[in-house]
């Protein structure tokens, strides 16, 4: 395994020792343009091509996004989605198992180099959109950007898995990559301009994941566990299940690393490994994790599960029964605009801001039918449905019931993840049976010049 660092426009060769057959290549190259960038061409989707910087409502659930997917098995694209980025100019572009995909929101339409130039290979692995408006790609069999109409092969990276790809706050280019080929010549670079790591076998049999968190240090995810490479001298954390592959990485809340991982999530913090449990003990394979701008937090499942959102202390769920695409998540990534695009096992799911969001029993109301409703002074909303009266304040339900009348709420247990905000999951609903509430079908509501809120049932009204 041998981890590379290189300067772009200048790809020198020189000999590397390959480490048990298996090659890793963390790949640095700095970026040479520093132009203008260009302004994005509203074409099809002015919400994907905009370049102003939005973000979702944090106090929402997945559930209240506008939801829109594109379904591979309706014809979308011609395979697997692997990775998704964003280029200056506002497209998406999809890497699949067969090619790459230009998106602008209405249609993708497979991207063909110029004349007489190819990709190392149609199996798109990694993508990465460079501030300077090249686009960095990944594949099966190497490495190649595109800009300007110009697609630049690096030939010193041919044969070469390239599993991710990552742009610092240098505007440095890191790639990290393996080979599964057993041969004993390596890459060859010569000169002074690279500079290698991992010859030594420091990073075990592969690295896949990269991040950079807030404080600008670099993690690289390897086989045998978890390497923070810069700055200062590179350090290795041992991880519990060793021989489980890591697959992703992202900041926790509290300034330590999440790492998802076959077995479950672990947090890395001040140098020691701890389990990272889900609310209520969820099962839930992680595969993907991503940190919106709003500090909420995205997992997508390896399979059967979907898609889980950790936000404002509370925890949601969506997946194939609420219309996500599949059940299981390949990619996760945000766009300029705050959108929140997951590829998945048969297509690709956007979640964007309605401009009026909808509130249900999924967020905690005791019924989807509602008999009345009112907007009190304070701010608060009085809602009478047939089975209670609800308060909704800055977030918090309110559910006043009569104590002799028992109702099975929506917001029940179901596939183990409680649907609405129950007090045993988020804490944000809660319950009063003995209101005084002479029943539960409230027909009509009112606010007195007091405040006082007076509520009309079928028998008789309250408070009496």
């Amino acid at each position: 395994m041998v981890l590379t660092q290189q300067r772009a426009l200048n790809i020198n060769r020189h000999f590397l020792v390959p480490i048990v057959g298996v090659r890793i290549l963390l790949h640095k190259m700095k970026r040479a343009d520093r132009r203008r960038r260009p302004r994005y061409r509203a074409r099809y989707s002015p919400r994907v091509l905009s370049h102003c910087a939005f973000a979702l409502d944090p106090s929402l659930d997945v559930s209240q996004y506008a939801h829109t997917a594109w379904k591979v098995s309706e014809g979308f694209s011609s395979g697997l989605i692997r990775s998704i980025a964003q280029t200056a100019d506002g497209y998406l572009w999809l890497g699949t198992e067969f090619g790459l995909l230009r998106f602008d929101g209405v249609r993708a339409v497979p991207w063909e180099p110029p004349a007489g130039q190819h990709l190392p290979s149609s199996d798109i692995r990694s993508l990465q959109g460079a501030r300077d408006g090249r686009l960095w790609i990944g594949t099966y069999s190497g490495l190649a950007s595109w800009k300007d109409g110009k697609l630049t092969h690096y030939p010193e990276l041919d044969g070469q898995i390239i599993e991710a790809l990552l742009e610092d706050r240098e505007g440095t280019i890191w790639v990290a990559g393996w080979s599964p080929s057993r041969r004993e010549d390596s890459v060859r670079i010569q000169s002074g301009n690279i500079q290698c790591y991992g010859e030594d076998g420091r990073f075990g049999s592969g690295v896949t994941p990269l991040y950079e968190d807030s404080g600008g240090n670099l993690w690289a995810g390897a086989m045998n566990g978890l390497w923070r490479w810069k700055p200062g001298p590179p350090q290795l954390y041992p991880m519990p299940d060793p021989a489980q592959r890591i697959y992703a990485l992202i900041e926790s809340d509290d300034g330590g690393i999440l790492i998802a991982k076959h077995s479950g999530i672990t947090k890395l913090r001040n140098g020691r490994a701890e389990a990272y449990p889900l609310p209520d003990g969820l099962p839930f394979p992680p595969h993907r994790l991503l940190r919106d701008r709003n500090g909420g937090l995205w997992i997508g499942a390896l399979r059967d599960s979907g898609l889980l959102h950790i936000h404002e202390g509370r925890t949601d769920r969506f997946a194939q029964a609420e219309g996500l695409s599949s059940e299981s998540v390949n990619s996760l990534f945000e766009d300029r605009e705050g959108n929140i695009w997951v590829a998945t096992a048969d297509g690709l799911d956007r979640f964007r801001d309605f401009a009026i969001p909808t509130f249900s029993d999924q967020q905690g109301f005791s019924s989807r039918g509602l008999l009345s409703i009112l907007a009190a002074r304070d701010g608060s909303l009085w809602l009478g449905a047939s089975n209670g009266l609800n308060r909704w304040n800055k977030g918090q339900i309110t559910v006043y019931r009569n104590r002799g009348q028992t109702w099975r709420s929506a917001a029940s247990p179901v596939s183990g993840l409680t649907a609405g905000r129950g007090a045993n999951s988020r804490g944000t609903v809660r319950e009063i049976t003995d209101s005084g509430l002479p029943e539960d079908s409230v027909y009509s509501i009112f606010e007195d010049h007091r405040g006082q809120i007076w509520v009309g049932t079928q028998s008789r009204g309250w408070p009496s």
